[in-house]
């Protein structure tokens, strides 16, 4: 699976494309401005889409935007566009969420999507809530401190590690949803469980209540260090879908730390066989958790396949 569709809705708004403009526009506030450019451009068309964009909006109402592809994907990172929203901070000072790189596979597969250091975004904008990226190419996330930051997703085919250790060594008291594809090692996803230990010990990110750990080629590692995690109890979502779980990992859940509390516990896309599905709806539908076990497209597991016929929802 990749990702094909661009989105529709972001930061609790509808997504409108700056370059499809209408007889009657929409009002700034009232939905997530989308700006790209031709996968085959230079970011200089960007670049003078987002000038139009700053021209003909009133970007003082703005309060999301969504990047689309800024050019050529093999040939250019995401600097210009980090540039660009950096010089044009004083034109936005109601912007409170940004995706950067919604980029489908027929435009770039996911692990093609060059990025880079990110964190910029950040400092120059202290009031953000939310910021999603999409692509761990080039991708830098140097620690940072941020006090307004609530949501924050990071989407990959292979997260580097030096980007969930400076996650996990940031200070971000307002965070409430962390969301991160690890993936595999084929696309970058040099990421080891000791990387996590940050972010699941519970001393940091005192407002988490949404953890995502997604996509991950050593999901039975992470559900097992997730199973003792101190965070957990204070979690209202758990997030361990679209990876390699198996039994191995839906096991160590059910033997770790109490999970009846959440609101929703979310392993879809999975090779988990149905006894062990069984023990999972057992233990968790009658305290009123809602699951999502879905195997989607996942390989159909039976005990003793291979475990090389187990892939990751999203990696090239």
């Amino acid at each position: 699976m990749s990702v094909h569709d661009h989105l529709k809705a972001f930061h609790g708004l509808p997504v409108h494309s700056f370059h499809d403009q209408a007889e009657n526009p929409p009002e700034p506030e009232s939905c997530a401005w989308r700006v790209a450019a031709g996968t085959d451009e230079s970011p200089d068309e960007w670049q003078a889409e987002f000038t139009r964009l700053l021209d003909t909006v009133d970007t003082t109402r703005v309060h999301a935007l969504v990047v689309g592809p800024w050019g050529e994907s093999y040939e250019f990172d995401s600097s210009p566009v980090v540039e660009a929203l950096l010089a044009a901070r004083d034109r936005l000072p109601a912007l409170r969420a940004v995706f950067l790189g919604d980029i489908t596979a027929e435009e770039s597969e996911i692990s093609w999507i060059p990025q880079t250091d990110v964190t910029p975004l950040l400092a120059a904008f202290p009031e953000l809530a939310e910021f999603s990226v999409r692509g761990g190419s080039y991708l830098e996330f140097p620690a940072v401190r941020h006090t307004g930051l609530r949501r924050l997703t990071m989407q990959a085919g292979g997260l580097p590690a030096e980007v969930v250790q400076g996650v996990g060594a940031s200070d971000l008291p307002a965070l409430e949803h962390l969301e991160l594809w690890l993936g595999t090692p084929e696309y970058g996803g040099d990421t080891e469980v000791g990387d996590l230990e940050p972010i699941l010990s519970g001393t940091r990110l005192p407002r988490l209540r949404g953890l995502a750990l997604r996509n991950s080629k050593m999901q039975d590692a992470v559900a097992a260090v997730v199973a003792s995690a101190p965070v957990v109890d204070r979690l209202e979502t758990l997030d361990l879908s679209l990876g390699t779980l198996t039994d191995v990992g839906a096991a160590a859940l059910l033997s770790g730390r109490r999970l009846t509390h959440l609101k929703k516990l979310d392993l879809h896309h999975h090779y988990i066989s149905e006894p062990l599905l069984d023990r999972i709806r057992q233990a968790l539908e009658p305290a009123g958790v809602e699951l999502a076990l879905d195997r989607g497209e996942a390989y159909r597991h039976q005990a003793g396949d291979d475990a090389m016929r187990r892939y990751v929802a999203v990696s090239e």
